[in-house]
């Protein structure tokens, strides 16, 4: 096809930082009107090569070609120009700002040197007309939802006239109600003449959106394909480089002796109202629990007083049949607790530190990693180069800091550094939210792993299928209570539902008895 058809040609894209080559001769063609994936496991390159699309970066070496046209990007002012917008992953928005400020901050419309805001609110109120994109021009940003704040994140890119859109993992933070909603939006934009580059990693979104897909390993562009003539495990085992097992390989859990027992636990959240209301619990060596909920129904609060990080008001945690409630984080992780934390940027790292010395966080006190308070940086370093082989974490050295790796990269070294003391418990929450499906894999793998050593392990996670996959039983979680415990190899997604939604599981139960039954007539 001639080159003028693409809207946006990328030619043998290189960016060197240092000897790393993080895209290494990437080509991409973007044809109008489409939506065309960019897949990739984490740290693949594809934010460096949208990022160089955008103006935030410059290639070390490589072309761009607009509608056949060569073009020199070498800022974000010249992407504007072009007609490129990027919607981050991590929103750029001001908190204390409304909606209209948010959108036109930086390209003010002005009237004899004053601030239209008139001009500005109307032509935002058109824009979000033409695009189907509803929100409060008046709100202010900390006011309104996550998916709102997305849609504002779209209008600020169309507000500038942009007709190339780039999506950088817009699914990340939505609720699966939000995700159909701008799957519906995409569709209305590309409609409307736009065309849309969406960086993902999840294949079931690319299914049901995306025209074509380019897969990038390591770097380098492996393929562009139609989407319609691929599965999503062709695309997987394309992304990674093997064949990828989307279900966990486990045999039967063998539970033993009861590692974690919680009774009558009361915790109240920020506000100081009950969030973890009675709950009584127990995880056995040797298999693992699931919790299933909808977010905000007790789950953090739970794990944070498990760990130290929240007192309880009442009730009973013991580990090996020793009390831990209410006691110091170090002292619960050194009874024989580790934490994989819902937040890995909050909790989990200190994102400026170096990843030796984040590896050593949990017993950088100890020996041989220090002597009498000193710190031994050579122990600490050969010891993190040893988990990062052992645990896969793709860095160029120890050396790095930890904002520098992907999401996939810092969670499999926090993983690495709370399975290396050896706990008895593993509590992990979140696991594998926003990885990839190598990286899942890979998690899951550990996971069950730790079981099989008899281990005990509480898994919190808000995805069903990561649920089901690992768990060994399921205690749903609702309005800070268990109100039923489940086998995964006889429970549904539909009953789990009903449950996250309140049901008991009698009531749930009945409930898909009858409509299995309507169906059946």
């Amino acid at each position: 096809m001639a080159q003028e058809n693409y809207v946006i040609e990328m030619r043998d894209i290189t960016k060197q930082f240092g000897t790393f080559k993080a895209n290494d001769n990437i080509n991409l063609t973007v044809r109008p009107g489409e939506i065309h994936a960019l897949l990739g496991e984490n740290g693949a390159g594809k934010s460096t090569l949208m990022n160089i699309l955008s103006g935030l970066l410059e290639p070390t070496s490589g072309e761009i070609f607009m509608n056949g046209s060569k073009v020199i990007i070498n800022g974000p002012t010249a992407a504007n120009r072009l007609g490129i917008g990027m919607v981050h992953q991590h929103f750029m928005l001001v908190d204390a700002f409304t909606v209209t400020e948010n959108i036109i901050l930086g390209s003010e419309p002005t009237n004899g040197g004053v601030l239209d805001r008139k001009k500005a609110k109307a032509e935002i109120k058109r824009v979000s007309e033409q695009y189907g994109l509803s929100v409060d021009p008046d709100a202010y940003i900390r006011d309104i939802s996550v998916g709102a704040q997305q849609r504002v994140e779209i209008l600020k890119t169309l507000y500038r006239g942009a007709d190339v859109l780039i999506f950088d993992e817009p699914t990340a933070v939505l609720t699966p109600q939000e995700i159909d909603e701008l799957i519906e939006i995409m569709r209305g934009l590309v409609k409307e003449g736009k065309s849309i580059i969406l960086i993902t990693h999840k294949l079931d979104e690319i299914k049901k959106v995306a025209d074509r897909c380019t897969v990038i390993r390591r770097g380098k562009s492996i393929d562009t394909v139609n989407v319609k003539d691929v599965s999503s495990q062709q695309l997987a085992d394309m992304m990674v480089g093997r064949s990828v097992s989307f279900k966990t390989e486990k045999k039967p859990a063998e539970p033993k002796e009861i590692v974690l027992s919680i009774k009558d636990l009361v915790v109240k959240e920020s506000r100081g109202l009950e969030a973890v209301k009675s709950l009584s619990l127990d995880v056995r060596a040797g298999e693992v629990v699931g919790i299933a909920g909808i977010d905000g129904n007790g789950q953090t609060e739970l794990i944070q007083a498990l760990t130290g990080l929240r007192k309880s008001e009442s009730g009973a945690v013991e580990l090996n049949g020793e009390a831990i409630t209410n006691k110091h984080p170090r002292a619960i992780t050194e009874s024989g607790v580790g934490h994989v934390p819902e937040d890995r940027h909050k909790y989990g790292l200190i994102l400026e530190m170096t990843l030796a010395e984040n590896i050593a966080l949990q017993t950088y006190y100890q020996k041989p990693l220090s002597n009498s308070g000193v710190l031994n940086y050579n122990q600490i370093n050969s010891y993190a180069r040893k988990l990062i082989e052992e645990y896969d974490v793709r860095t160029t050295n120890e050396l790095v800091p930890a904002k520098a790796l992907s999401g996939g990269n810092q969670q499999k070294a926090i993983i690495a550094r709370e399975i290396d003391r050896d706990p008895d418990l593993l509590i992990v929450s979140q696991p594998t939210r926003g990885l990839d499906v190598g990286a899942i894999e890979y998690i899951h793998k550990r996971l069950i792993e730790q079981r099989d050593k008899n281990k005990a392990v509480l898994l919190v996670s808000f995805e069903l299928d990561e649920i089901l996959n690992v768990s060994d039983r399921i205690a749903v979680i609702h309005a800070g209570k268990i109100v039923g415990i489940v086998d995964p190899k006889e429970t549904s997604e539909n009953e789990l539902g009903l449950l996250m939604a309140g049901y008991s599981l009698e009531e749930a139960r009945a409930e898909l008895n009858n409509k299995a039954g309507e169906a059946v007539e």
